[in-house]
């Protein structure tokens, strides 16, 4: 797939944390918010791209390999993606480990998510490549997963996502904002940094923090 994000747009995002980007999506009233993933070492990178889907399921109910249809993703997905994989509503079952973070590096992808578990985790965390997910797994994805496809839409977290949709993700979790929504999101997303930043700065200033508050009519700010 095209990643099409223009460079600034993932700046921009880069320059949020989480809640921003939820603050933004609920303001207009999507939602994008997972539960349950997050990154699976301290200090793993902060990750925005464009999604290139995977989604598993039990072994003997999707047409393909898991093993061969994730690489075939990964190549797919190319510089600058994410690779998000429906793990098919098991967190505990492995999704992606050290050869598939390797082959991923090599490609050029920006990260990947994963509702289910990953292994490998040293290896991931070595390459520097980051990896969110619903916890670490030790065993093979063989004989557990195989393939229903990828490029399609997936059921993430209990999110539809489709190709080319953005992801984002920090220490705070993992967000998916819709492509067709990511610019007012983006704007929604900074005004909210830019308000928040200023309520901080009034506090610092010793002025009464629910004044702060109130200035900025902060309990309307998401109405």
């Amino acid at each position: 797939m095209t990643n099409d994000l223009a460079p600034e747009i993932i700046d921009r995002f880069m320059a949020l944390a989480g809640p921003d980007v939820a603050d933004g999506l609920e303001r207009n009233g999507l939602e994008g918010a997972t539960e349950g993933v997050f990154p699976l070492w301290p200090d793993c990178r902060k990750i925005v791209g464009p999604a290139q889907t995977l989604k598993l399921v039990p072994p003997g109910q999707g047409p393909e390999s898991a093993a061969y249809d994730t690489l075939r993703a990964v190549v797919a997905g190319g510089e600058g993606c994410v690779l998000v994989i429906d793990n098919g509503n098991r967190p505990t079952v492995n999704s992606f480990g050290g050869i598939v973070g390797t082959t991923s590096k090599h490609y050029g992808l920006a990260g990947c998510v994963s509702d289910g578990a990953m292994r490998d985790i040293n290896a991931c965390k070595s390459l520097d490549f980051p990896c969110y997910a619903a916890g670490p797994a030790l065993t093979s994805i063989r004989t557990r997963s195989s393939s229903a496809g990828f490029g399609i839409e997936i059921e993430f977290s209990g999110l539809k996502v489709q190709p080319g949709d953005l992801v984002f993700g920090d220490e705070n979790g993992v967000l998916i904002v819709p492509q067709v929504h990511i610019g007012i999101v983006l704007e929604t997303a900074e005004m909210v940094k830019r308000t928040e930043e200023r309520i901080i700065a009034a506090v610092r200033s010793d002025q009464d923090p629910v004044e702060a508050h109130e200035d900025v009519r902060y309990d309307q700010m998401l109405s």
